[in-house]
């Protein structure tokens, strides 16, 4: 595990990870995987694609449950709630970029900072919990960390 103590932070997210390689994989971005040998596919790439339907599925969702049926309001709605500036502010609440291995040049420049990357990480994070636990697991991190 690339973390000694992963505890303070599942508790951060209201979720243990069963296979925590998809916790690994979340957290690994290509620039470090590359300058480290790690192959590519053990980077949070294909984890983002997943997280960010996820997301997607689980605000249109919350939407339609709160009573919204109009095509145009519930675009609009999932808008608003699903964004770079949303996502990124869910990541730094839950500090994630504490815990994301990043590459060295990632590290110079903070690239955290920037509003598409740390949303990247949510959505990796939110395809790892997926595959590790399922939609239900998938919708209570999210509920927890404040995407809901």
């Amino acid at each position: 595990m690339l973390l000694n103590d992963i505890s303070e932070f599942y508790e951060r997210i209201g979720y243990t990870f069963q296979n925590e390689d998809y916790l690994i994989h979340a957290l690994t971005r290509t620039a470090f995987a590359r300058e480290n040998n790690i192959p590519l596919d053990y980077t949070m790439d294909y984890l983002a694609v997943l997280g960010d339907a996820v997301i997607e599925i689980l605000v249109i969702s919350d939407i339609i449950a709160s009573g919204e049926t109009v095509k145009g309001e519930i675009t609009r709605q999932k808008v608003d709630r699903v964004n770079m500036s949303v996502l990124r502010s869910l990541g730094e609440k839950i500090e994630l970029a504490d815990l994301v291995l990043w590459g060295k040049g990632e590290i110079s420049m903070h690239i955290w900072t920037s509003g598409r990357v740390l949303a990247e990480c949510i959505e990796a994070l939110m395809g790892a919990v997926y595959m590790d636990g399922g939609m239900d697991a998938a919708k209570a991190v999210f509920k927890t960390v404040g995407g809901l």
